[in-house]
């Protein structure tokens, strides 16, 4: 795929280097010099200095022929605009924003941003389920809040647990989409068994995670 990213901190050249080694084009935008200079001695990939904002610089970077760009400013502002440039100019088939301000993520949903990303509330999603009930997270939600990724860890107790996959009924509109058992990662598959210990990764509608949790670990 070509990929453009806006934004050059640590999430832009972490996210830049590890799509580019994976054989992606690149093209990296950032309106610091320096750093773009620096990136282009590390990093196989087209660096541009100049302001994401402006569509010439979008252009330049070859937006019109990317498959995605990814808004990773530091800026809420800086990411809704360009996500939006993308569509509207350049009929970007996936806009991946940034969200920095928690208060801001139903404004990218509102605004037809693919895929938000907001780290701060994955993570505490994360810690806040750890703490207190371990075997169910919600990842992440997208297409405009209707969708979440889940994540449920099996107990020993699961009423699913040797049970293949074409036996469970999952709530409507939810697939299972992997299985982690240890270092392997599992394509579900009908004659698919699942395992004390698995951890799954589902698919859902917002709003069917308690069916969900009910089916896969046998509590609301």
């Amino acid at each position: 795929m070509y990929i453009v990213i806006v934004g050059a901190g640590k999430v832009g050249y972490f996210l830049a280097k590890r799509l580019a080694s994976g054989k992606h084009t690149v093209s990296i935008i950032d309106k610091d010099r320096v750093i773009c200079e620096e990136i282009a001695k590390q990093i196989e990939a087209l660096v541009i200095n100049g302001d994401g904002c402006d569509p010439h610089i979008l252009e330049e970077a070859g937006l019109a022929r990317a498959d995605v760009i990814a808004a990773v400013t530091g800026e809420d502002e800086d990411n809704l605009i360009i996500c939006q440039l993308a569509k509207e100019k350049f009929n970007t088939g996936r806009t991946v924003g940034r969200v920095n301000n928690p208060d801001n993520e139903h404004a990218f949903f509102e605004l037809g941003i693919d895929v938000p990303i907001d780290s701060t509330k994955i993570i505490a999603k994360i810690i806040e389920e750890e703490v207190s009930f371990s075997d169910f997270v919600n990842l992440m939600s997208f297409k405009r809040g209707k969708l979440a990724i889940v994540r449920v860890d099996l107990p020993k107790d699961s009423p699913i647990i040797h049970k293949q996959v074409h036996e469970i009924q999952l709530p409507q509109d939810s697939v299972l989409v992997s299985i982690v058992r240890g270092e392997e990662v599992i394509v579900p598959k009908g004659n698919t068994m699942l395992k004390p210990g698995d951890d799954i990764i589902a698919l859902t509608l917002v709003g069917n995670e308690p069916q969900l949790l009910n089916l896969l670990v046998g509590k609301l």
